[in-house]
């Protein structure tokens, strides 16, 4: 179970300022592409489930994850994840030819076809995001610029096994610096999905 305190950021300015601010906390930064996938007849949407290839930095790291049941209340989500790295060429060659999902080795693609019956895979397209990573106060803070080709999404995502407490300091910390923003209220899966932002 991944859980995590999502916090959006209303525009590019209030993007800004959290960098600026969290300046001195900064790890790295990383490109992200995201790809989705479902079953020819959508059997992963229809349990609510998500599978995703992630690529890093062009073709540094590919990470293949399933995700399922997620719930998103108050800024806190919810949701099952399994993942695992795959080899990043073949991460590029599904992501060119879904189809091939079905006959790679992998244990959470060898657990999609078991437990979601999906003979044949299609893609449903993906979005970009740049990740900038902070260690800051115990926690760490993940910020997001989600390219999604119809608008840019920013966001403060951050994994905890105590959210409301990290919620709590974060809060604090916007509030602090005159920093607008608002409980997240979708994925950006359901976004991307939904063709608009919020």
């Amino acid at each position: 179970m991944e859980v995590e305190v999502k916090l959006r950021l209303p525009d590019a300015v209030a993007h800004r300022r959290v960098t600026d601010v969290l300046a001195p906390f900064h790890v790295s930064t990383h490109r992200q592409e995201n790809c989705f996938f479902d079953g020819s007849a959508g059997e992963l949407s229809a349990s609510r489930a998500t599978l995703r290839l992630r690529f890093y930095d062009n073709n540094q790291r590919c990470v293949v994850t399933l995700k399922a049941k997620a719930v998103l209340v108050d800024g806190v989500s919810r949701v099952e994840e399994d993942e695992e790295e795959l080899e990043p060429s073949i991460g590029r060659d599904c992501a060119a030819e879904p189809e091939r999902l079905k006959d790679v080795e992998s244990r959470v693609l060898g657990r999609v076809r078991e437990e979601f019956g999906a003979p044949v895979f299609v893609g449903l397209g993906g979005f970009e995001n740049v990740r900038r990573v902070y260690e800051w106060k115990g926690l760490k803070l993940e910020l997001d610029e989600t390219d999604f080709g119809f608008g840019t999404q920013y966001e403060i995502e951050c994994e905890s096994a105590n959210p409301e407490d990290a919620k709590q300091l974060l809060e604090e910390f916007l509030k602090e610096n005159s920093i607008p923003y608002s409980y997240s209220e979708k994925s950006k899966f359901a976004i991307f999905r939904s063709g608009k932002l919020p």
